[in-house]
């Protein structure tokens, strides 16, 4: 089976941390910077997944609060329904072009820091 194809591109991003810079459970204070981005990506088109560990009334609080600043998802902690269809199955693993995280590393970076541990 091929890749599936889109116009737009879909952008997984992390909360605590991430969207959220203070410290779980509370929720706040905003990155504005990175809302800004995600709201322009998604009134260009892209999709947009919140990607979070958090479950029950802490996440619905991150939803909400996302919302309060004007920043909704296609989708929360879950693929894309096109991709789900298009697959045929829903990977515990979200299907995205960027994920945006702040305990990511970039496998390209990953020789610079390996002497380190």
């Amino acid at each position: 089976m091929t890749e599936l194809k889109r116009e737009q591109q879909v952008i997984a991003v992390d909360f605590d941390g991430t969207l959220s810079l203070g410290q779980w459970p509370e929720t706040g204070p905003a990155n504005y910077e990175l809302i800004r981005f995600l709201k322009l990506r998604k009134a260009a088109g892209d999709k947009l997944i919140l990607w979070t560990c958090r479950e029950g009334s802490a996440l619905q609080n991150a939803v909400a609060w996302c919302e309060s600043e004007g920043l909704c998802f296609d989708a929360v902690n879950d693929n894309l329904p096109d991709v789900i269809e298009y697959y045929g199955t829903n990977s515990r693993k979200i299907s995205c072009d960027y994920y945006i995280d702040d305990r990511a590393l970039v496998v390209e970076a990953w020789d610079r820091i390996a002497d380190s541990f």
